[in-house]
């Protein structure tokens, strides 16, 4: 596997072709945060928590560094002030959507954000896409899904698959950054059995 050589943070770094710039820095020691990314999982690149400032010649971008790939002579800057700006307000936004979210909260308190910056809308979903890629890139159930566009997007259970293989598996409730796939399983159990009474 070829071997490629950028630039983070003023170190060089030795990646592998087909590595994204978060995985060349996490590999290098060198933290990146984010609320998206999972080992196990495809890039996705939903929360853009992860955003890094890139290089290439003379022109400069922000990207969301899951998803970029590495390439020789890339220069990386991970924590300059315009990034961790872009974060600031990023967290500030997500924190509307989970104001109790414990590594959103500690983010914020990394960042200075303020929590009260924006009106308040919780629906304790920051649309991470943890669930729904760890039921089906991983467990391969399918139990999830993403449903509608734009600012009506939500996640929520496939029926007839997640009474079959949810109960047993709740898998993904660990890797949720906000608990509301757990909340939301337990009250879909709750109303169901409401129904059935």
């Amino acid at each position: 596997m070829e071997e490629i050589k950028l630039t983070i943070d003023g170190r060089e770094v030795i990646a592998k072709s087909g590595q994204t710039v978060f995985q060349a820095a996490t590999a290098a020691g060198i933290h990146i945060p984010s609320l998206c990314f999972h080992e196990q999982l495809e890039p996705y690149g939903g929360c853009r928590i992860c955003s890094v400032e890139v290089v290439a010649g003379s022109r400069s971008k922000v990207v969301a560094s899951c998803v970029y790939p590495v390439a020789n002579g890339l220069v990386v800057n991970t924590s300059t002030d315009k990034i961790r700006h872009i974060r600031k307000v990023l967290i500030e936004l997500l924190l509307t959507k989970a104001p109790a979210s414990k590594p959103i909260r500690d983010l914020a308190e990394e960042y200075g954000a303020d929590t009260a910056r924006f009106s308040h809308d919780a629906s304790f979903c920051i649309l991470c896409g943890l669930c729904v890629r760890y039921c089906a890139e991983v467990k391969k159930a399918n139990a999830l899904c993403f449903i509608s566009r734009g600012t009506q997007r939500e996640v929520t259970f496939v029926p007839e698959t997640a009474n079959r293989e949810c109960e047993k598996c709740q898998q993904c409730f660990d890797i949720c950054p906000t608990n509301f796939i757990r909340a939301n399983f337990e009250m879909a159990k709750a109303l169901t059995f409401e129904t059935k009474e």
